[in-house]
C-alpha cells in the first residue's frame, strides 16, 4: 500500500499534468481554428502599439501564434518552465502567468513599432523564465535558489532573446515579460519570506 504522502506527490503531480495539458491543448485547438477556419484572421486580435482597439491584444496575444512552428516553438518551454514554477505551489503558476501577461502585453503596446501586430506565448515564456531566475535571490531558500541555479545553468543562453535581435520577433514581448517575471519574483518571495 502506498503511503499518504506519496498519494499526495502523485494527485499534486496529476494537477499540474491536468493544468499544463488544459493550457497547452487550449493553445493548440485555437491554432488549428485559427488556421482551418479563420485563415490566420485571428491573428490581427494580437497587440496594437498604442491603438485603442489593440488593447484587448494584451489579454489574447499569449493565445495567438502566427504557424504550427511558431507555436511548437513555444510549447516544451512553456511546459518546463511552467512546471518548474509550479514545483513549488500550483498557485504561483497563475500569479506568475496573470503578472507577467500584464506587463508584456502592456510594454508591447507602449513600445512596439507603429503599425504592427505582436502575437505569441514567448513574452510569457520570457516571464517564466525571468521569475524561475530570481527567486532564488528574492525568496532566499535552498529549493529556490537551486531551481534558480538549474534553471541559469540549462537556459541562461535565453537573456539574449531581450534584446533586439531578429526582425519579425518581438523583443519587446521578451523584455517585458522577462521584467513581468521579476516583479512576481519579488512579490511571491517577499511574501514566502515574510510566512518562513
Amino acid at each position: 500500500m502506498s503511503n499518504p504522502e506519496s498519494k499526495s506527490i502523485t494527485r499534486e503531480l496529476q494537477s499540474h499534468a491536468a493544468i499544463l495539458g488544459g493550457f497547452v491543448s487550449l493553445l493548440w485547438i485555437i491554432e488549428i481554428v485559427d488556421v482551418f477556419l479563420f485563415r490566420g484572421a485571428l491573428n490581427a486580435y494580437g497587440v496594437r502599439p498604442r491603438s485603442i482597439q489593440g488593447l484587448e491584444g494584451i489579454i489574447l496575444m499569449p493565445f495567438l501564434h502566427g504557424s504550427f512552428a511558431h507555436l511548437a516553438a513555444n510549447t516544451l518551454p512553456f511546459v518546463t518552465f511552467g512546471w518548474l514554477i509550479m514545483l513549488r505551489e500550483t498557485r504561483d503558476f497563475f500569479i506568475v502567468s496573470a503578472l507577467t501577461i500584464l506587463v508584456s502585453g502592456f510594454g508591447v503596446w507602449l513600445t512596439g513599432a507603429p503599425n504592427s501586430v505582436h502575437i505569441g506565448a514567448s513574452g510569457l515564456i520570457f516571464g517564466y523564465f525571468g521569475f524561475l531566475l530570481l527567486r532564488g535571490y528574492f525568496e532566499r531558500s535552498f529549493t529556490s535558489i537551486a531551481i534558480s541555479l538549474i534553471v541559469g545553468f540549462f537556459y541562461g543562453g535565453l537573456i539574449w532573446g531581450v534584446l533586439p535581435s531578429q526582425p519579425g520577433v518581438s523583443w519587446q514581448a521578451h523584455f517585458f515579460g522577462f521584467v513581468g517575471g521579476i516583479l512576481a519574483a519579488q512579490l511571491l518571495g517577499r511574501k514566502k519570506r515574510q510566512i518562513n
